[in-house]
């Protein structure tokens, strides 16, 4: 009766125990955003030393996010031209450095923007000009990746508009 007793009583303890056995919460993804202009989910930086920043999301299985950014990393590739169809400036110090916060700043001055070309008219009289308002398109970005413990967010396109575009009725480049 007695080894019964303990029988069941460590059969008890261990039921109480196992019950929080594979519900630990893990990582399950990061996700990457931008507070700072944009159209849509087109990302810019408007303007010599113009900013943007960065937030890294680490996304738990539990439904918990938590900020991460000051201990993620940065990839930044640089992804084809400026508005001249000239390759963009390697990510760095002296392009769109991205500091330990993720503040990203456009330090060199370029557009990676141009301003549509719209047709009015039809026929003979049919003329081409740049859309006004524009209609701002990529002419290349920089696409940027975090990573926080081996996992790497989804990559994020940002503009650079801190010169002023060739073909924008308006001045400016990009959206702003």
């Amino acid at each position: 009766m007695k080894r019964t007793r303990i029988l069941t009583a460590l059969l008890a303890a261990l039921a109480f125990i196992s019950t929080g056995c594979g519900t630990s919460d893990y990582l399950e993804s990061l996700t990457l955003t931008a507070n700072g202009a944009s159209a849509g989910s087109t990302y810019n930086l408007p303007g010599v030393d113009a900013t943007l920043q960065l937030v890294v999301i680490a996304n738990y299985h539990s439904g918990k996010n938590v900020i991460v950014t000051n201990d993620s990393t940065w990839t930044v590739v640089p992804v084809c031209c400026d508005q001249y169809k000239a390759q963009l400036p390697a990510y760095g110090p002296n392009s769109v450095p991205i500091s330990k916060t993720g503040l990203m700043t456009a330090v060199v001055d370029m557009c990676t923007w141009t301003d549509a070309i719209v047709t009015t008219g039809s026929g003979s009289s049919a003329t081409k000009a740049p859309a006004n308002p524009p209609i701002w398109e990529y002419t290349g970005y920089y696409q940027t990746t975090a990573t926080y413990r081996n996992f790497t967010s989804q990559p994020v396109g940002i503009g650079v508009g801190s010169q002023a575009s060739i073909n924008s009725p308006v001045g400016g480049c990009g959206p702003s």
